[in-house]
């Protein structure tokens, strides 16, 4: 009967690590840190490429506005349009 139990004194190797503390970062935390870090990198690069534009590229031109639109905003401000 003695010899039945061979393996008592043995632990299986599923319940190998259970005791341990874990070895390895966790695959979860990973993939949080390697999401995180192409967002970082992206809202960075975003801002230098904003920051360089506004340095670099010329002001936009303003659209001209139209002789109807003045007519409006000078008879809003009490002033007569010439010719009237």
């Amino acid at each position: 009967m003695a010899d039945d139990f061979e393996f008592a004194d043995k632990v299986p190797p599923s319940f190998d690590s259970v005791g341990n503390a874990s070895k390895g970062f966790n695959p979860g935390l990973i993939v949080l840190l390697l999401v995180g870090g192409l967002v970082l990198i992206f809202l960075v690069g975003n801002f230098v490429l904003y920051s360089y534009a506004q340095k670099t590229l010329p002001p936009r031109k303003k659209k001209p506005v139209s002789k109807k639109k003045m007519k409006k905003e000078r008879l809003k401000q009490g002033v007569s349009a010439p010719g009237e």
